[in-house]
């Protein structure tokens, strides 16, 4: 089962309100229905949305539709349900908001259909169930989608979202319009909004898990780079002592930094830091680590003095 399919069963077992249905009914009819002769034709390939939507259309208008079982057409092994209403037709679509007067199609619903918060949430639910897929959290990344056929209704929509932060963007499809949110957490607060909580707690684990292996992995390739320098720095180093010991110029060197030059060739691996602290304990005279960095730069240079005297 897809993680779409898992949000959108939950949220239809959300009790609602006659005002809520009626909402939830707008969003979904406005961007699923098809006008027929004297039908409207909603198609879902989810069960419990269908039954969601025969029960809204039985509790708000005493509708009973009939609904069909096909074959999806989009290569999913999911049957395809067809909910037929041809009952009560005028009625309902003025009521949701599909029409006015005079059968003239609304480019977007009256405002007594959002009127409130609730009705706001109810909308998007119809909206999410008609047209709407989230990627699963574990996937390589969060994404968000609502495909809408009407632009003003596209415009609607992401107004919605907008009066709650969601950060909702449009691009232009060739069969509509992609209404998208990328952010891991706007896409968390959009399925809590929707009401279904399960799925926020499954997001947000995945998400958490996510959040602390990437961490990881930037601390594990931060440290990578940080033995690469050491490594990097102590072999150009102990290339300089080379020279100073072919050339037999060791004795150029004061004798703290002969030291220096004994433990960088018998401790090849260490950081200037852990070299600074071996010499110390082992010689019982601290060092710091500028006072060591100061008596390589000495090594450093009396090589590069002596690989131009060349």
């Amino acid at each position: 089962m897809s993680y779409t399919t898992t949000i959108k069963e939950e949220i239809s077992t959300i009790k609602s309100t006659k005002s809520e249905m009626i909402a939830e009914l707008s969003g979904f009819i406005r961007n699923n229905g098809t006008l027929s002769d004297d039908t409207i034709i909603l198609t879902t390939e989810s069960q419990t949305t269908k039954d969601r939507m025969k029960y809204f259309l039985k509790e708000a208008y005493e509708v009973e539709s009939i609904v069909e079982i096909k074959d999806s057409l989009n290569f999913s092994k999911n049957d395809l349900y067809v909910i037929n209403i041809n009952d009560k037709l005028d009625l309902i679509l003025k009521d949701i908001g599909y029409v006015a007067e005079a059968e003239k199609l609304l480019s977007s619903p009256p405002a007594y259909i959002v009127g409130d918060n609730e009705e706001i949430k109810a909308y998007l639910r119809g909206v999410f169930l008609s047209c709407g897929s989230i990627n699963d959290p574990n996937t390589s990344r969060y994404h968000l989608e609502l495909l809408i056929y009407s632009p003003e209704e596209a415009v609607f929509v992401q107004k919605l979202l907008n009066n709650f932060e969601f950060n909702a963007k449009i691009l232009n499809r060739d069969k509509g319009y992609m209404i998208y949110i990328k952010e891991a957490e706007k896409i968390s607060d959009f399925i809590k909004m929707l009401g279904a909580n399960k799925a926020v707690m499954y997001f947000e684990n995945v998400r958490a898990y996510r959040d602390k292996m990437n961490k990881t992995n930037r601390l594990n390739n931060c440290e990578q780079a940080n033995m690469d320098k050491i490594f990097q720095t102590a072999n150009q180093q102990l290339k300089q002592i080379e020279i100073i010991e072919d050339t037999g110029s060791i004795s150029l060197l004061d004798e703290k930094v002969q030291v220096a030059l004994e433990y960088r060739k018998k401790y090849p691996e260490s950081s200037l830091q852990e070299l600074s602290e071996i010499i110390s304990v082992e010689t019982g005279k601290t060092l710091t680590k500028s006072g060591l960095n100061h008596r390589l730069r000495k090594i450093k240079d009396l090589a590069e003095k002596l690989e131009k005297m060349k």
